[in-house]
Order: C-alpha cells, then structure tokens, then sequence
C-alpha cells in the first residue's frame, strides 16, 4: 500500500533551510480558499514522501495575521498529506526554555482574533474535540527521534499565540507567564485547529530564539547585537530542527493510520445532514465527504 505523504510546514528560517534539502516539484493547488501561501513542494525526502510548504510564503511576504492558513491546509490535504510537521519561531517566557532548544509542544493558549479558524463557517456545524491540540501519537515519535538531536528538546510546552504582527508589551509577557505560558509566538493558531477539523495528524516544533520582554536585557549591548544573536539563534535551532525532522522520518510509526486525530470528523458534525445544502458538501467534499456518503 502507498505511504501517506508527510507535510512539513516551515516558519521563519526552516522553509528556507529545508528548500536547499533537495530537488522538489512545485506544484500548483486550487482550494476554495484561495491559493496556498507558496507553491507546496512534492520531493522524497530520507525515503519518505513529503510535501513541503512555506507557511509565509516565498520572501517572507504573508505577516502571520494574514497567512491564508485554510488554503494552506487544504493544500495539503489535496496533496495526500495525512501528517503534519511544523516548526515555528518563538520567543520563551521560562528562563529554562533556552534560545537554541527545541520545544515539542502539547498544549496552546490562543489569544488571535482576526482570522478565520475554521473550515465550517457556512451551512453547518462541526465542533471537533481539541482538549489536545497536538498529535500525542506524532509528539512521542518527536520526543524519541530527540534522543539523536545535540540540543535539549522540552516534551512539552504550552504555546501563548498571539495575534501580532507587534510583539508583547512587558505586562502581556509577565501575564502570559502568569497563565502557564511557555512560549510565545504568533503562527500556531488557527494552523493546528484546522489541521484537526482536516482529520489530519499534527505536531508543532517550536524553538525559542530569545527570551520575551519580561526578561530583562542587557543595557550594555546594542539593538544591533542583539538582533545579530537572535539571527544566530534561529540558524542554530533550524540546524536542530532539521536533524530532527530527520530522525522521525525514519520511524515507521510515521505512517501508523490508527489514530484519534484520522477520526476528528467522527462525532464532531451536529448538523441534519439531510439539511446540509449541497452546494455546501460538494464545496467541503475533500473534508466531508465520507461523511455524507450514505445521505
């Protein structure tokens, strides 16, 4: 039986790094949501079949408000994807969540408010469960292949997603720490959401660049340098990311099909389905249409 291809979304530094990796075929996917970000890149990659996509698009040209994640999901869904790899940049709000280590997040605070979440906005209802927001089947996998990693990889983190495109004020960052918040970054939401409701596998790795405004900078160093140490930072945990990336690829439970994550649909449409317009089903087919098969 075919494998199930394997989406790797990059964020900022991995899609560049990732691009390099190989030969790919861009290719081009229609959504009812617009174009994807950036043209996904089909390529076999460690002996798997992956799909690549640069979640801000080529040049870094989509700010993380209006990154078109439905189209990108969709995109990938279209593509054969059934598990999703992402990375993201963050900033951490704990002192032992260091700039370089890699975070396997397991749960999110989502405090967005200006994009569209969710696949099924019109013509019925569909709430999927979400108490965990990542994949544990596809996390544990992570965390082994972290063992190969020459870094510290955190098994767990709770992600703070801000809207932005601004950073944190100083009280947000202490409140965020306050709530339980690991990490901050502002790309998650509404990604791992809709990446549910599409019934696909997901797991984010993170890597804090530096710490958020809470922590106290040095008055000593410059704008300049700091930056030059953030850059460093994200080259760095892209290096690790990759490797570890890498080491999961190789793992056979990559294509296990028994997961809760396949099944999100299941009990999570509330709709009559007999009420459902067709224009509705035949729009959301690629989501849906098992559902409906019998209707």
């Amino acid at each position: 039986m075919k494998q199930a291809r394997i989406g790797i979304i990059g964020g900022t530094g991995l899609a560049e790094a990732l691009l390099k990796e190989g030969d790919g075929e861009p290719v081009e996917v229609d959504t009812p949501f617009g174009p994807p970000a950036s043209k996904p890149i089909l390529a076999n990659w460690q002996g798997a079949e992956v799909v690549f996509l640069s979640r801000h698009g080529e040049g870094h040209r989509f700010s993380p408000s209006a990154v078109p994640y439905r189209a990108n999901i969709w995109a990938l869904k279209k593509l054969g994807v059934s598990t999703i790899i992402a990375s993201g940049a963050t900033g951490s709000l704990r002192e032992d969540f260091e700039p370089g280590h890699l975070v396997l997040c397991d749960q999110v605070i989502d405090r967005t408010h200006r994009r569209e979440s969710t696949f099924f906005d019109q013509g019925l209802a569909v709430h999927v469960e979400f108490a965990d927001p990542f994949c544990p089947r596809l996390r544990k996998l992570l965390a082994e292949a972290g063992q190969q990693v020459e870094t510290t990889v955190h098994h767990a983190g709770t992600y703070v997603c801000m809207e932005g495109p601004q950073f944190s004020t100083r009280a947000e960052s202490n409140m965020h720490r306050q709530w339980g918040g690991d990490l901050i970054g502002m790309t998650c939401m509404p990604e791992a959401k809709l990446a549910r409701e599409a019934q696909m596998c997901y797991a984010l790795v993170a890597f804090p660049t530096d710490y958020d405004c809470w922590r106290p900078v040095e008055t000593t160093r410059g704008k300049e340098a700091l930056l030059k140490e953030i850059l460093s930072n994200l080259k760095t945990a892209t290096t690790h990311a990759i490797r570890l990336i890498q080491e999961t690829l190789k793992r056979p439970g990559m294509f296990e099909a028994d997961c809760a994550c396949r099944g999100a649909l299941k009990m999570a449409i509330w709709s009559d389905k007999s009420k459902v317009p067709s224009s509705v089903r035949q729009r959301l087919d690629l989501l849906i249409g098992s559902h409906f098969a019998d209707e």
